[in-house]
């Protein structure tokens, strides 16, 4: 949740943005995901960002530690039904590269329109259930609009996910809508619906509605929370974090 979190947050200030970005911070997540058991998803992602011109480069790698069903992988959900006992497993997550182009940037109108390419590499352990270990391919387009305080975004993505033949999972779409208000100059909150389509037969779609704030120290230091609370059995019951973003 981490990295799409510092991106809406990092939206409103895009013209201004210094060249590289770091952010880390601490997710979690906790939920049946359609299984008898409840599985807890902890996270602490790293991830860095370089804008240069219209484009903007970002990775991001996470040290993941899951406790629960065997059956719930990381960012996919049930995966199988197979009945087993509860497991346990920590190591790092699966790398995920981002490349963002900034396809409009109209100040007049106040908005704008982001093309995102992004690469999701298999370097989670399957065999302990920190990944698929496979990799995934996906592109989305982001549009936003400020409204005087009000900046309104969405998203429109495609994913297509690496299968095998342990683990058969489905290309699904996604998309998002929610709205960010400046409080103050350094002060903003939102919320915003996210939507995914399940990604195996026996998973579930994603259903979560997430709510943040974010604080600017000063011209380099940024900080947000987050809470999340998940509408179907492909998300978690409940999930929440923070973050704190260093700007060069």
């Amino acid at each position: 949740m981490l990295t799409c979190v510092a991106q809406a947050g990092w939206a409103a200030d895009a013209a201004t943005t210094p060249a590289l970005r770091i952010t880390s911070g601490f997710d979690t997540s906790t939920g049946t995901y359609g299984t008898s058991q409840t599985t807890t998803i902890n996270s602490i992602p790293v991830v860095v960002a370089v804008d240069t011109g219209p484009w903007t480069f970002k990775l991001a790698l996470p040290y993941v530690r899951i406790s629960g069903s065997g059956n719930v992988v990381p960012g996919v959900g049930k995966v199988r039904n197979v009945t087993g006992a509860s497991t346990s497993a920590s190591g790092m997550g699966d790398a995920v590269a981002y490349a963002v182009y900034n396809l409009v940037n109209d100040p007049s109108r106040q908005m704008g329109i982001d093309l995102t390419g992004k690469i999701k590499f298999a370097t989670a352990d399957a065999d302990k259930g920190l990944g698929t270990g496979q990799n995934d391919y996906a592109v989305q387009v982001d549009i936003y609009k400020k409204i005087q305080r009000t900046t309104l975004f969405g998203t429109v993505g495609y994913a297509m996910l690496g299968s095998s033949s342990t683990l058969v999972l489905n290309d699904v779409f996604n998309t998002s809508v929610g709205a960010s208000y400046q409080l103050s100059e350094v002060d903003h909150a939102g919320m915003s619906l996210d939507y995914r389509q399940k990604a195996s037969a026996t998973g579930f779609d994603q259903r979560e509605l997430m709510g943040f704030v974010s604080h600017k120290f000063d011209r380099h230091w940024k900080g947000q929370l987050y809470v999340v609370k998940g509408f179907s059995d492909g998300s978690p019951d409940w999930g929440g974090g923070a973050s704190i973003g260093y700007a060069f």
